[in-house]
């Protein structure tokens, strides 16, 4: 491998447009070559961003010797194949969330991720956000006692279009594989796996869940509350609660700036802390990856594979309380 660690971009859609710019901060890094399943779509692409080569298709890429990772941005359900196909051909990835639209998907891929030794991470910034960082280290120390309890919120209205992927189940629509992945991902990176998972909410006419509210339980009484929604707009907060205090994350809670430790001390002023991203933010979790494929890892200690896929579980397992289903798409490559 070279000392520059190459990437390829696997879905020239709204999300890759925010990463790709991002790579100008990280060192040792550089965006290289972009497949779309439309040849003139990825030349757009790679034309407006400086990246020397375009696919015509998924396929294409994964052959292309001159790419060390590849960041997949397509929807869900085309996330599994693609990652296969990556890993049998010996490239890295960066894999958007959520990881995939199944349980058994996202298995699939951690089990052969395993089996080559090629590294492989979901894509979840916020665990790499300066402030987000910053939390962990808070309650590493103490700062509010024992962890207790969580509550976060991210919501969004959406006027319901049946042709848009956010509301297509093929395509893996939906807020809970949109935005309820933020919220649990969250919840378990402070708590742990949960041991039960009651959801509530409602579902749009083509089988999508519009709105989910959860409550993830732990054996020893500590409990998550997550509200997610394509309905109607949320603050986007989110507060850990301990025994000594709580910090609140300030909105938007999956990229913020600042975050508000307050002691349970009578005595004790809040203290608000602020930490500004690098770039939009994204540059840190492209770095995590870089560092980690140049120093020949096979997962990240910050986002391992098994909280993804626990993760993974939580919102299979609201989707199904609402009567939601999801499959991965074989046939995308």
């Amino acid at each position: 491998m070279t000392e520059e660690i190459r990437w390829g971009v696997v879905g020239p859609g709204r999300i890759a447009e925010k990463v790709v710019q991002d790579f100008r901060h990280v060192e040792g890094a550089r965006a290289v070559a972009v497949a779309s399943r439309s040849l003139d779509r990825a030349r757009d692409f790679a034309g407006r961003h400086g990246l020397e080569r375009s696919h015509g298709s998924y396929a294409d890429i994964l052959a292309d010797p001159e790419v060390d990772v590849l960041y997949v941005a397509t929807p869900h359900p085309q996330h599994c194949e693609i990652a296969l196909g990556a890993l049998k051909a010996g490239k890295a990835l960066l894999i958007e969330k959520a990881f995939t639209a199944t349980v058994a998907g996202a298995q699939e891929v951690v089990d052969v991720a395993r089996e080559t030794g090629v590294f492989v991470m979901e894509a979840m910034w916020t665990r790499f956000q300066p402030a987000v960082v910053r939390l962990r280290e808070l309650i590493a120390e103490g700062a509010i006692g024992e962890v207790r309890s969580v509550q976060a919120d991210l919501g969004v209205q959406r006027e319901f279009d049946p042709t848009d992927r956010l509301f297509s189940r093929e395509l893996g629509g939906g807020a809970l594989l949109d935005l309820g992945v933020y919220v649990v991902s969250f919840a378990q990176m402070v708590l742990g796996d949960p041991d039960t998972v009651v959801a509530a909410g409602s579902t749009f006419d083509t089988g999508v869940d519009a709105e989910a509210s959860l409550l993830l339980g732990y054996a020893d009484g500590r409990t998550a509350t997550l509200t997610t929604s394509l309905r109607n707009a949320l603050p986007g907060q989110a507060r850990v609660f301990g025994t000594a205090g709580w910090i609140d994350v300030l909105p938007r809670f999956h990229h913020p700036q600042t975050i508000v430790l307050h002691r349970a001390a009578a005595d004790a002023e809040p203290e608000a802390i602020t930490l500004a991203q690098r770039g939009g933010g994204y540059s840190h979790e492209l770095a995590e990856v870089t560092e980690c494929v140049r120093a020949g890892r096979t997962e990240s200690a910050v986002m391992p594979l098994a909280d993804t896929l626990a993760v993974q579980r939580v919102l299979e397992d609201a989707a199904g309380q609402l009567g939601v289903t999801f499959a991965e798409d074989r046939a995308v490559l």
